[in-house]
């Protein structure tokens, strides 16, 4: 036959508060980290996801734009092509 022992019971029951107790404390620890967390990240100017895809976007088409506008200053840069010498000389030689 099994007895009931008062002393097991309590020590049972210190136990199940204990790991209450931590349970609480583990859940407060993070609550705390959390919000330092949170407070040194908006410290320190973060910018969000679509903040960022923006400008992405935006140094993208400026970038292309730079490309081409590259291309044609370097198409008007090219020095034309001289007309030939007796091109040049029976122009001159009729009035």
């Amino acid at each position: 036959m099994q007895t009931k022992n008062p002393i097991f019971d309590d020590l049972a029951e210190i136990m199940t508060g204990a790991a209450g107790l931590v349970a609480g404390a583990g859940e407060e620890v993070r609550t705390v980290i959390r919000s330092r967390t949170d407070r040194l990240v908006a410290d320190m100017d973060l910018v969000c996801r679509e903040e960022f895809e923006l400008v992405k976007a935006m140094a993208v088409k400026a970038l292309a734009e730079n490309e081409a506008l590259r291309k044609q200053v370097a198409a008007l840069s090219k020095p034309k092509k001289k007309t030939s010498s007796k091109s040049a000389s029976k122009a001159g030689g009729v009035k």
